[in-house]
C-alpha cells in the first residue's frame, strides 16, 4: 500500500514539476535568456555572425515599390517609397521550440545582432523615415530586417520625348565594405513577381504610370569584388495634362496665326496681331524652360516644337512687314507723280500768262504811230475784241489742260496702285500656300518622331 502511495506521489510531483517546467519555458525572455542575448549581446551585434571566418554570409534582399512621391526632372532626382526586407543567418542562434512551448520566432530590438551593410549608390539624402526598431529571428538562426524607406536617389532623365517620355531609374545595394567572399547579396524574386507584388501595393504614383519592376544580380567579378543587386523602375509619364496646358496651346496659336491671313494688310490691325501671338509663345517657351533640365545632351522635341512654331510665325511676321512695305511704296509713288505733275501744270500756266501778257503789249506798242482819230478808235476796238476772243480761247484751253491732266493723273495712280497692289497680293498668296504646306509637314514630323 505504501509503495503504491509512494507512486502516486512521485507521479504527482512529477507533472507539477513539468508544469511549472512548461510555464518557466513559455516567454519570450526564456529564449533570449537561452540564447544568452541580454547579457552578451556585444559579442552578437559587433562581428559577422559565422563560425568560420571563410564561410560567407548569405543576403537575400527583398525592394517592393510603395509609392512614387516625386520625380524632378530639373534637377534629376527621383523619390520613391520602397519596402526592403533583408533576411540572413546568424550562426550562433538556434533553439527547440518544443522546449520553449513551441515559440519558433522572436521579434527583438535591431541594435542587439549584427545587420549587413547595405547602401543604395544613387542615394543623395539621407534617408527620412525612421528605421525599424526591430527585428525578427526564428529557431534556425534566420534573421529577417523590414525596412520602409523613402529615398531621395539620382536617375538620369532622359527627357527627348517629353512628355511622352519613359523614365527608368536604377537602385543598386551593395555592401559598403564587405566583399563577395564575406557578404553574398542575392535578390530574393525575380522582375514578374516584384513587379505584380508592387501593382498590388502601389499607393500613389504622382504623375507617372508605373510600367515595371527590374531586378538584375551582378555578381563580383574582376572590374568588382561585391555582388550588386539592381532594381530598375520603369515607369510612364500621364501626358494627357501636359497636352491640354501646353502642346495644344501653342498649336491654337500656330492656328490664329494662320487666320490672321485674312486681315486686311491696310493699317496696323494685322502685325499687332501677329506681335501679340508671337509674344505668347515666347511666355510658354519661359514655362518650359523652368521643366526641363538644362543638362540634356539632345534637344527635347517639345523644344523643338515650340521653336519650329515660333520660327513660322515670325517668318509669317515678317512677310506681313514685307506686303505692308510694298503698299506703302506703292502709295508714295502716287504722292510723287502728283507732285510732278502739280509742278508741271504750275510751269506751263506761268508760261501761258506770260506770252498772253507779252502778246497785247507787242500789238499795242506796234500801232503806237500817228493815225486818225476815227481809225485810231476802230483800231482799238478791234484789238479789245481780240484780247477777249484770246482769253476765251485760253480759259477754254487751260480747262482742257485741267481734263487731260486730271484723267493722266487718275490713270497714272490707278497704274501704279494696280501694279503694286498686285504684287503684294501675289506675294501674300504665295507664301500663305507655303506656310500652309510647311506647317503641315512641320507637325506630321514632329508628331511621328514622338510616336516611334
Amino acid at each position: 500500500m505504501e509503495k503504491v502511495v509512494m507512486v502516486v506521489w512521485f507521479i504527482f510531483l512529477l507533472l507539477v514539476s513539468d508544469g511549472v517546467h512548461c510555464e518557466r519555458n513559455c516567454s519570450y525572455q526564456d529564449v533570449l535568456n537561452y540564447l544568452n542575448l541580454s547579457s552578451n549581446n556585444e559579442l552578437y551585434s559587433l562581428t559577422r555572425p559565422v563560425r568560420n571566418y571563410k564561410n560567407p554570409t548569405f543576403v537575400s534582399l527583398e525592394v517592393l515599390l510603395y509609392a512614387i512621391l516625386d520625380v524632378v526632372e530639373k534637377d534629376q532626382k527621383f523619390i520613391p517609397y520602397v519596402w526592403t526586407v533583408t533576411r540572413w543567418n546568424n550562426e550562433y542562434i538556434s533553439w527547440d521550440p518544443n522546449e520553449f512551448c513551441g515559440i519558433d520566432n522572436v521579434s527583438l530590438p535591431s541594435d542587439i545582432l549584427w545587420k549587413p551593410d547595405l547602401t543604395i549608390e544613387e542615394m543623395t539624402e539621407k534617408d527620412k523615415a525612421p528605421p525599424s526598431p526591430y527585428l525578427t529571428i526564428n529557431n534556425k538562426g534566420d534573421v529577417e530586417v523590414q525596412n520602409d524607406q523613402v529615398l531621395v536617389s539620382t536617375c538620369r532623365m532622359h527627357i527627348y520625348k517629353f512628355p511622352f517620355d519613359i523614365q527608368s531609374c536604377n537602385l543598386t545595394f551593395k555592401s559598403v565594405i564587405h566583399t563577395a567572399r564575406e557578404i553574398r547579396l542575392q535578390p530574393s524574386d525575380n522582375s514578374s513577381e516584384a513587379t505584380e507584388w508592387s501593382r498590388e501595393l502601389m499607393r500613389t504614383q504622382y504623375e507617372w504610370l508605373f510600367k515595371k519592376l527590374t531586378v538584375t544580380a551582378n555578381n563580383a567579378s574582376v572590374l568588382t569584388d561585391q555582388d550588386i543587386v539592381i532594381y530598375t523602375i520603369t515607369m510612364k509619364r500621364r501626358s494627357l495634362l501636359y497636352i491640354v496646358n501646353f502642346l495644344l496651346p501653342v498649336l491654337f496659336f500656330l492656328c490664329l496665326d494662320l487666320a490672321s491671313f485674312m486681315i486686311s494688310d491696310y493699317g496696323g490691325e494685322k502685325l499687332s496681331f501677329k506681335v501679340t501671338v508671337l509674344l505668347a509663345i515666347t511666355v510658354l517657351q519661359l514655362i518650359l524652360n523652368e521643366i526641363l533640365p538644362s543638362s540634356s545632351n539632345r534637344v527635347p522635341l517639345i523644344a523643338t516644337y515650340c521653336i519650329g512654331v515660333f520660327a513660322l510665325m515670325m517668318l509669317s511676321l515678317f512677310e506681313t512687314i514685307f506686303v505692308m512695305y510694298l503698299r506703302e511704296r506703292g502709295s508714295q509713288q502716287v504722292e510723287r507723280d502728283e507732285h510732278n505733275i502739280q509742278e508741271s501744270i504750275k510751269s506751263t500756266r506761268d508760261t501761258n500768262d506770260w506770252t498772253q501778257g507779252g502778246f497785247i503789249y507787242n500789238m499795242s506798242s506796234s500801232e503806237n504811230g500817228e493815225m486818225l482819230p476815227g481809225a485810231k478808235e476802230d483800231r482799238d476796238s478791234k484789238l479789245l475784241g481780240d484780247c477777249y476772243t484770246l482769253e476765251r480761247l485760253s480759259d477754254e484751253l487751260r480747262a482742257m489742260e485741267k481734263s487731260l491732266t486730271q484723267l493722266f493723273k487718275s490713270k497714272k495712280e490707278e497704274q501704279i496702285c494696280d501694279y503694286w497692289t498686285k504684287l503684294a497680293l501675289k506675294v501674300d498668296k504665295t507664301f500663305f500656300f507655303i506656310y500652309v504646306i510647311v506647317v503641315i509637314l512641320f507637325l506630321v514630323l514632329i508628331f511621328l518622331e514622338w510616336n516611334k
